[in-house]
């Protein structure tokens, strides 16, 4: 007989309730409002697992088909929902099978709660069946872990690691569970977290530092902003445009800040990095004042540390103390969440205009049409280019879309081409760099975001390392609409084997199977698209379906992706073709 629980006030208790601990963790969840989780049952998890389906009417578990499925899951969902993601696995290999995707979302500041089963406590160190060292395994990427060996601690740590997850600079938390401390009974009562002592999540702001980052703004002749996620994981986005637009200094993102600002707002310069765009890179060395917000100063970002912004006064806008001054010198910083920290700019400065400035930036913008922009979205080559492919999602989409990308050259196409007009609307692998990510965090990013479109944009080597989640998609039919650009290549790496190994294309071209038999196979429409005359039609066709939808673009094999930086070059070294 199935067992199922009432529903009735399950989300906190005032008086204790003698149950086990695989049930408080449930309850736990339901009280962090966390109804939706990722995971993969096994043994060491089970009691667990016994409690998800006895609660089943009061939250969602999605069966991914591997466990670092539902790490990516769970950080799409909590790019697009603002919550955070919750990802489970057994002990020994489903424990490790998460942490590519825990080093993901440490490394790209994605909150998430991961819940692992481990072995009894009595056999900790024994060497037993399915027993890893997961906390020592995670613990250089995950924002806190801890390993619970009695029921009684499962209250407070849960609360402790929403809390953690979800506060300051986001990240992931790993939570170990003892097969017998979720047997174990105990008094359950929850309270949620609000602070940790010796834990300051959001540093004070210091009105010295206002007042003298004002200052350089005004005294600035050539300013330019570069933007980060910070912006859109401080809910930001009003106060960062409403600074912009008083302050009229240009501005430009990381990939993870990209859709923080629309696309077409006057103020949006495009892309700074490795294939980011030319004016913004190159006038990166000649402004004289760069304004850092919600950013990291990553390399693929600044390139040679040793001819970055040298000419530059520095403001660095960020919430984690130990990025100031750890790769860029700020000459002030504003420790704050950068939603208070861009006000207090925005009510001290004066609005200026900087004409000759901007006409530098146009200018620049030109060359980079000429030469690289008008190739790739309106080619005269025979072949489809990734540029126009992913142009006719913008036509399709209304630049409403939210699009989740894999690593590599599809990655910066995509970035560099896509529109949107809302935040949280590109999800990508930043700092990681993970292969494999887009698919599963699709699912993800498409029920954080129910009512959005959900495109996936892939390359066909990614997506064969994470497509079983088709398999997912199927089985939870969730309407994402899947786009493979295939090229027959790892495309990254095999422009540096063009551009820096002469063309020795060692272990990069791929012999592909049939992507639409697949697709088809997990009971999902697929189309298959390699002439230019069809593309407008395919991508329409996939627009306006209401159910999962794969289509595979075939693009140039050797096409290539401009602007570049080479590794270790100065921003100024930027090639065009």
């Amino acid at each position: 007989m199935e067992t199922k629980v009432k529903q009735e006030n399950l989300k906190a208790t005032s008086a204790p309730i003698r149950i086990s601990g695989a049930e408080a963790v449930i309850r736990c969840l339901l009280a962090e409002d966390a109804n939706l989780i990722y995971g993969y049952p096994g043994g060491a998890i089970m009691p667990i697992y016994d409690e998800i389906f006895k609660f089943q009417d009061q939250l969602h578990h999605v069966l991914t088909r591997h466990e670092q499925g539902a790490t990516h899951a769970a950080q799409g969902f909590a790019r697009t929902s603002g919550k955070v993601g919750v990802a489970m696995a057994t002990s020994g290999p489903g424990a490790t099978n998460l942490v590519t995707g825990i080093a993901d979302a440490q490394i790209d500041s994605t909150p998430m709660v991961c819940i692992t089963g481990q072995v009894a406590s009595h056999l900790l160190g024994s060497d037993a069946f399915q027993e890893t060292d997961i906390i020592g395994i995670s613990t250089p990427v995950t924002k806190w872990n801890y390993q619970i060996t009695k029921a009684s601690e499962i209250p407070e740590i849960m609360a402790k690691a929403f809390y953690i997850a979800r506060s300051g600079r986001p990240g992931p938390v790993l939570i170990d569970i003892t097969k017998d401390a979720q047997f174990e009974l105990f008094d359950f009562v929850y309270e949620k977290c609000t602070g940790i002592r010796s834990y300051q999540p959001y540093p004070q702001l210091i009105n010295e530092s206002v007042a003298e980052a004002v200052r350089l703004i005004g005294e600035a002749k050539k300013p330019f902003v570069v933007w980060g996620q910070g912006v859109i994981l401080g809910q930001a986005e009003e106060e960062f445009k409403a600074f912009l637009e008083k302050s009229g200094i240009p501005a430009a993102w990381t990939i993870l800040g990209l859709s923080a600002l629309p696309t077409a707002h006057p103020s949006n310069r495009g892309m700074v990095g490795m294939h980011g765009n030319y004016a913004p890179n190159l006038l990166t060395n000649e402004c004289d004042l760069l304004i850092a917000v919600g950013m990291r100063f990553d390399d693929r970002v600044t390139g040679d540390l040793k001819t970055y912004a040298k000419q530059a006064k520095v403001i660095h806008l960020e919430l984690d103390p130990a990025e100031v001054n750890k790769n860029v010198k700020a000459d002030v910083a504003l420790l704050s969440d950068c939603k208070i920290s861009l006000q207090a700019l925005t009510d001290q400065i004066s609005t200026k205009t900087y004409p000759e400035w901007i006409q530098r930036f146009d200018d620049l913008d030109a060359i980079e049409k000429e030469k690289v922009i008008d190739g790739d979205l309106n080619p005269t080559k025979p072949g489809l280019t990734m540029g126009e492919s992913v142009e006719m999602i913008n036509k399709h989409s209304n630049a409403d879309a939210v699009i989740v990308t894999d690593v590599g050259q599809h990655q910066m196409v995509a970035c560099r081409y896509a529109k949107f007009s809302q935040s949280k609307s590109n999800v990508t692998s930043g700092g990681l760099g993970t292969m494999g990510f887009a698919l599963p965090a699709a699912i993800g990013a498409k029920m954080g975001a129910p009512s959005r479109e959900v495109v996936a944009v892939i390359g066909d080597g990614g997506y064969q390392m994470t497509i079983q989640e088709l398999g997912t998609i199927f089985q939870q039919q969730v309407a994402v609409k899947i786009v493979i650009l295939n090229n027959d290549f790892l495309g990254m790496v095999r422009q540096w084997q063009q551009l820096f190994f002469d063309k020795r294309y060692a272990s990069t071209e791929m012999t592909n199977p049939d992507f639409v038999a697949i697709a088809k196979g997990y009971y999902i429409d697929a189309v298959r698209v390699d002439k230019r005359e069809d593309l407008d039609q395919a991508v329409a066709k996939m627009m306006a379906s209401e159910k999962p939808y794969f289509l595979e673009i075939c693009v140039e094999k050797e096409d290539n992706v401009f602007p570049m930086i080479p590794t270790g070059a100065s921003v100024s070294d930027i090639r065009l073709e």
